[in-house]
């Protein structure tokens, strides 16, 4: 009786795991770090994605460059935050509007 009852629950937990969705991690328009970030093309015609960029590299002291602009939709720009360039003298500034 015991191992037909267990026969049973696990048929339905298997069942139910089977039958619920798959979910995909779900990504944030903007997201960074230390060296470099991904920004969404859907925030292209909303804000200026540079200057948020050039924002985030400058919380660390480093300046923009930016690697990949693909035009389709549901993409993501790339950039790296790379340290400020030999020669230049001052850290780089932060945009604030």
């Amino acid at each position: 009786m015991r191992m037909i009852r267990l026969a049973i629950l696990a048929v339905g937990l298997s069942g139910a795991i089977m039958s619920s969705a798959a979910k995909a991690d779900w990504v944030p328009p903007f997201k960074g770090n230390d060296t470099g970030g991904i920004i969404s093309t859907s925030l292209i015609s909303q804000t200026d994605i540079r200057a948020l960029a050039i924002d985030h590299c400058a919380r660390y002291g480093k300046v923009v460059k930016f690697l990949s602009a693909p035009q389709e939709y549901g993409a993501y720009v790339s950039f790296a935050c790379r340290w400020v360039p030999y020669g230049a003298s001052d850290r780089p500034l932060r945009v604030r509007y």
